[in-house]
């Protein structure tokens, strides 16, 4: 029997390869014969770097960059098999959680440490690039990002200008002589899972930036300061990305990763399970294993256990899914292409219980084994 679990990440607790790891023991209980292929995804947020590096066996590169209010962090990205491509999360460099709640404000939050990222795998050798830009806290379109690279932004009498989304409405002049070269040479795939547009009522700034510390004020100039902005982008570079979908990601990240480095946008799972060559794995497998932290409407929505499970059924295979939390929604997901889901709780526990590695491991282990047991069973009564 040939199993491939692919699974996301228990955001919190259980990486995708630990989770692949207890799975593979569970099922090993029952099937101690069994070929085992294990596949870490996501879908280009939280753990993105590591299921991309550990699924083509690479490296991680460690770096000190600028956090998202210009303070030295240690963080890091990595390289893949193939030693030219490399994965970064922008929630690395330029995430939330990265401050403070009380510390947070849109209007002074830069993406220069993910620029900072880009340039030093640049200058490693990598020209393909997977950037996954979930998680921001900022509102800043790239700019920070670019002025690492060596973009310069410049206000009405041709002054540089500082960081954050508060400079958006001033910028009036772009210089991109002093840009790293090499970046011509390089290609740049952005896992987005969003759709809104640069600016306006399901925009970036209106629809993500309370959460990142904005006032309702804040907000307004925000917006205005992304609509001013794609105007100087249209004037100074010739690209409009007022309405691309997907271009008000990240506070307006992905609007500027396409009209600088000519990135293209695409579903984070879509990417990565390319990426990681699971059609292959799949073709002749017998069950597959997915899931995530939570199963809910979202999931059914295209993340990344209904990823796996689209690929599995070119092939008729059975997927499974396992989960944390399961809501009443989840049921959606069966039109999706998952047969059969499980939360791994056994009993009643707290979240901070449950999260914890030790009793995550356990339950995984577990509850894969007992459901196992059960195929086992049905195998013996129904395929004599």
């Amino acid at each position: 029997m040939k199993i491939v679990i692919a699974i996301d990440s228990f955001k919190g607790s259980l990486t995708s390869y630990e989770l692949g790891v207890e799975i593979e023991n569970g099922i090993k209980k029952v099937y101690p014969e069994s070929l085992i292929v294990k596949v870490p995804i996501a879908d280009g947020g939280e753990g993105t770097v590591e299921s991309l590096v550990e699924g083509t066996n690479g490296k991680f590169i460690n770096i000190v960059v600028n956090n998202p209010l210009m303070e030295k962090i240690e963080t890091k990205y990595g390289i893949m098999g193939d030693g030219k491509t490399a994965v970064i999360e922008m929630a690395e460099a330029s995430g939330l959680t990265l401050i403070s709640k009380e510390r947070r404000n849109p209007m002074k939050t830069t993406t220069y440490g993910t620029g900072e990222l880009i340039k030093d795998a640049v200058l490693k050798g990598c020209r393909e690039f997977i950037i996954g830009i979930g998680g921001s806290a900022t509102n800043d379109a790239g700019i920070g990002m670019l002025q690492a690279l060596g973009f310069k932004f410049l206000d009405e009498n041709r002054e540089e200008l500082g960081f954050g989304g508060q400079i958006l409405s001033k910028v009036k002049f772009i210089e991109c002589k002093d840009r790293l070269k090499e970046l011509d040479e390089c290609n740049f795939l952005v896992a987005c899972d969003v759709e809104n547009p640069f600016y306006g009522e399901k925009g970036a700034a209106e629809i993500y930036s309370r959460q990142k510390g904005a006032t309702e004020e804040i907000v307004k100039i925000l917006d205005k300061g992304l609509f001013d902005f794609s105007e100087t982008i249209k004037k100074e570079i010739g690209i409009d990305i007022s309405n691309l979908k997907g271009s008000g990601a990240a506070g307006g990240l992905g609007g500027g990763l396409v009209a600088f480095l000519n990135a293209k946008l695409s579903p984070g799972i879509d990417m990565i399970l390319e990426k990681v060559g699971i059609e292959d794995e799949l073709k002749d497998a017998d069950f597959v294993i997915t899931g995530e932290g939570r199963l809910d409407h979202q999931t059914a929505m295209g993340k990344a256990p209904v990823g796996v499970s689209k690929v599995a059924k070119k092939f008729d295979i059975p997927v499974i899914a396992l989960a944390g939390g399961i809501t009443d929604e989840a049921k959606e997901t069966h039109l999706k292409g998952i047969d059969s889901y499980f939360s791994i709780i056994n009993y009643p526990i707290t979240l901070k219980e449950a999260m914890k590695k030790e009793t995550a491991k356990k339950f995984v282990s577990g509850n894969t084994e007992e459901i196992f047991r059960l195929i086992k069973i049905c195998q013996k009564k129904f395929c004599k």
